[in-house]
């Protein structure tokens, strides 16, 4: 069985699939490992590294598919690699897809070439939870408020409004929308940085939850600074006008992201605001975002500013990647080891938990969501009826 781990070519993307140490554990586990030559510099991550720990170096990513039993990847693949696709036919690919946020294009690729397409954002364990998108996604939250904080400083010439309590300089105030990983861990930043944080949840559990859990975290003090929230009407309204930063961390697995902010709330915004929406790999959670990138971040609608981009993590990549590897290196290890179609048999006879994961398999797209996001549920069959 042989893996292999290409470069990213997203803008700015930096991280690996593989770290030198998740190379080891795949060769002393049995397997030929693959990695494209400087595809790990910018994690900080050598050649010689991979060399030594037993990973086979080529240079071109065409050999590479041609020899690869599985294709371990950070982002979707984009137009630019759907060649390398069409010269991977019936193998598997595992990495970010978020299919029901790209163009359609990609998932008929993936049905056409026979790929069995695992998505890291669809894996569930047992609990329910999503294992592999969990270590981005907090991340992610992380680089919200900073790219909040460093764009609310442009705006203001660095003296108008700070995410912490400087003398002289009012602290903002921040909305959150979403109680994830995402949004939780967003939450979590700016209330430690003494911002005043309003989070909105449609789940009464969750905000009973996450008041319990900041109120210990923060202390007596901070904790003063944050508030979960269920939405009814005129709450977040308010709480929209009155915000400096608004962060959108919805996630619906799998599925295209509900518009959770209008475009008349996006209006009523002060003049200056920042809006970070997180969810923009799934088509975004708040009207007006759309797809940035890391040397283009920003835009401006209704004198408010726009920061949508859809990998934040390659811009830590190396802490990033070593997150990611551990996360998926057990499941890597057990679909090279066992194969999918036995995963999928002994995850349909149990919790059917692993099996969600599956995006695209024997020319079908396999998640539902997916298919009817994309208006493709002619081209969909369950797992069940596939394995």
């Amino acid at each position: 069985m042989v893996i292999a781990t290409i470069k990213e070519i997203k803008n700015n993307e930096n991280r690996i699939a593989l770290t030198p140490y998740g190379v080891k554990e795949l060769v002393q586990a049995g397997f030929e490992v693959i990695v494209q030559e400087t595809a790990g510099i910018g994690s900080g991550f050598s050649d010689s590294e991979y060399k030594e720990c037993g990973a086979k170096m080529m240079r071109n990513p065409e050999d590479i598919v041609k020899v690869a039993d599985i294709l371990v990847k950070v982002k979707e693949p984009l137009p630019e690699e759907y060649n390398l696709l069409e010269q991977f036919k019936g193998k598997i690919l595992f990495t970010y897809l978020h299919l029901s946020g790209v163009d359609k294009r990609l998932s008929k690729v993936l049905a056409v070439n026979n790929i069995t397409a695992i998505a890291y954002e669809t894996v569930e364990d047992v609990t329910g939870k999503l294992p592999l998108l969990a270590p981005m996604s907090e991340v992610a939250g992380v680089l919200a408020v900073q790219y909040g904080g460093e764009y609310l400083q442009r705006k203001y010439g660095g003296r108008g409004i700070s995410l912490g309590k400087i003398s002289g300089i009012p602290s903002a105030r921040v909305v959150v929308v979403g109680g994830g990983y995402v949004g939780a861990t967003a939450a979590k930043t700016a209330a430690g940085m003494g911002s005043r944080v309003k989070l909105f949840d449609i789940s009464e559990k969750k905000c009973a939850e996450l008041n319990k859990e900041m109120k210990e975290y923060l202390g007596p003090v901070l904790g003063e600074n944050f508030e979960a929230i269920v939405p009814q009407g005129e709450n977040f309204n308010d709480a929209l006008k009155d915000a400096n930063l608004l962060i959108g961390a919805v996630l619906v697995a799998g599925t295209k992201a509900p518009c959770v902010v209008s475009e008349e709330q996006i209006k009523s915004m002060k003049d200056g605001s920042v809006i970070v929406d997180v969810s923009i790999d799934q088509g975004g959670c708040i009207w007006g975002s759309r797809a940035t990138s890391h040397s283009q971040p920003v835009f401006e609608i209704y004198n408010k500013i726009f920061c949508c981009i859809p990998n934040m993590p390659g811009q830590v990549s190396r802490q990033s990647t070593i997150a990611l590897t551990t996360a998926t290196l057990p499941y890597l290890k057990r679909i090279a080891g066992e194969g999918v179609e036995k995963m999928l048999r002994d995850s349909l006879a149990t919790d059917g938990r692993f099996a969600r994961g599956l995006n695209a398999y024997k020319g079908f797209i396999t998640y539902e969501n997916v298919a009817k996001d994309l208006g493709m549920m002619d081209n969909y069959k369950s797992v069940k009826e596939l394995v």
